[in-house]
């Protein structure tokens, strides 16, 4: 947290919906019986678990519970010739609850758990039923939580990270230069973008260099972190902090010192955009980030609050996905639908704001957008993949 910091003060269809439910056609071989998952009746009702944070005390994990209900019964009612019997398990948000939730959902008869939310619990509540023969798709977006019957949803930093690697090699801003706190999270995202990078043959990594995680940390870094970006010869610049972090402070004083969107290209691995106040900011314009399809994500919105009357959670769309794409398996009528073989087909599936896939290491795949902050506002300059095997993967 920087909570010494000043704050700027700018900071103080039917039709479309359907798409998230149907498999991608690809050239890969056809969903068939699999190993690791219960075989169901694809006839009948198919039980599936939800489990959501609810009863945690919590305001926060209320709210959110709430959205990711309704996202998944919005996701039942557009499947067509798939019946779904949604079963839904509050966890209470921690570890124990999950696993007790589990194990609940398991002794009656959940073929597949979609959630829960946290990390832990979801680590938890794929041991809880492992030696059930039942799949976990968590919504967390830890990937080391992922592996044997623990899948996550959310989106990773190697996804962002590989995504803008990826473009910034092809428009020739590939001798990046990656900053990061001293933080984990932030190291974490760091070590994505130099996996990302040594993995692109397009892509070298220029250098790195952190900070500490405070005011004082920061102001004394920034001109030592100019000085290695200017001497290394750096083209792209590539920030693990977000908005609510350091973000704001490092693209005011990295101009300062010599280092700004004229010279380098500034890349995010946060969403940039996010609060939208900080779009008005002079030094990310001219910013790269990476989104969702905006115009899915638009849709999704805009059903979601005709149907409940708000806007939704912003983790609301991964109980769509988790959902239609068990629906998507349950409708080819095979008894090894809900098998780790069928969940990690290769085509993947159409989501609520983009395409992804499920891969054997737990972790997944989802097509993003690269976007480019402009007069205050984000353009997209690259769309979304609409298929594996094209630009961007």
């Amino acid at each position: 947290m920087f909570s010494a910091f000043r704050i700027p003060r700018t900071f103080a269809g039917r039709g479309l919906a359907l798409a998230a439910a149907l498999l991608l056609s690809a050239c890969d071989v056809p969903v068939s019986g699999g190993s690791g998952g219960p075989k169901i009746d694809a006839g009948a009702p198919v039980p599936v678990a939800l489990l959501v944070p609810g009863s945690s005390g919590s305001q926060g994990d209320a709210v959110v519970s709430r959205n990711l209900e309704n996202a998944a019964r919005m996701a039942i009612a557009d499947l067509e010739g798939v019946q779904i019997d949604l079963r839904v398990y509050p966890t209470g948000g921690n570890a124990g609850g999950a696993a007790a939730a589990a194990t609940k959902a398991a002794d009656e008869g959940a073929k597949i758990l979609v959630g829960p939310l946290y990390s832990g619990a979801a680590n938890a509540a794929g041991l809880a039923v492992a030696n059930r023969g039942l799949n976990v798709l968590s919504f967390s977006n830890n990937p080391a939580i992922a592996g044997g019957n623990v899948f996550v949803l959310g989106n990773t930093f190697d996804n962002t990270a590989s995504r803008l690697v990826g473009y910034a090699g092809a428009q020739g801003k590939g001798n990046i230069f990656v900053v990061n706190a001293r933080s984990t999270a932030e190291e974490v995202g760091r070590d994505a973008i130099a996996r990302a990078i040594a993995g692109n043959g397009r892509t070298s990594m220029a250098g790195n260099a952190s900070f500490e995680l405070s005011q004082q940390g920061l102001v004394a870094a920034v001109p030592q972190i100019a000085a290695q970006v200017q001497s290394t010869g750096a083209n792209s610049v590539f920030f693990t902090s977000d908005n609510a972090g350091a973000m704001p402070f490092l693209a005011q004083l990295l101009p300062e010192n010599g280092v700004s969107t004229t010279t380098s290209q500034f890349i995010g691995l946060a969403r940039l955009d996010i609060p939208s106040e900080a779009l008005t900011q002079p030094g990310l314009q001219g910013a790269w980030l990476a989104l969702p399809d905006p115009g899915l994500s638009a849709n999704f919105n805009n059903r979601y609050a005709a149907a409940f009357g708000s806007q939704p959670h912003p983790l609301a769309g991964l109980s769509y996905d988790g959902i239609a794409a068990i629906g998507a398996l349950v409708g080819q009528k095979k008894s090894a639908a809900l098998t780790r073989t069928s969940l990690t087909q290769g085509s993947g599936f159409a989501g609520v704001s983009g395409i992804f896939r499920l891969l054997p290491d737990g972790t997944n795949q989802r097509g993003l957008a690269v976007g480019q902050i402009r007069n205050n506002q984000v353009t997209v300059i690259d769309p979304a993949p609409r298929s594996f095997g094209g630009f961007g993967f």
